[in-house]
């Protein structure tokens, strides 16, 4: 009966932590734009072409 007296006060630190999370993210702009990243997936532009492109772990060295 007295981890009762843990569990509830972790539990409102957590929830507390949880809440300041969230309005964290929100105010630092993580949900703005919810739709571009899952369309960036399937779309078909070329990479960059000035970027380095990255090597093949398939091929032996």
């Amino acid at each position: 009966m007295s981890i009762i007296f843990i569990l509830i006060p972790l539990g409102l630190v957590l929830v507390g932590f949880a809440i300041w999370a969230f309005f964290w993210a929100v105010g630092d702009g993580q949900f703005d734009d919810l739709e571009s990243p899952g369309w960036s997936v399937v779309s078909d532009e070329s990479p960059d072409p000035g970027a380095t492109p990255r090597p093949d772990s398939t091929r032996p060295s």
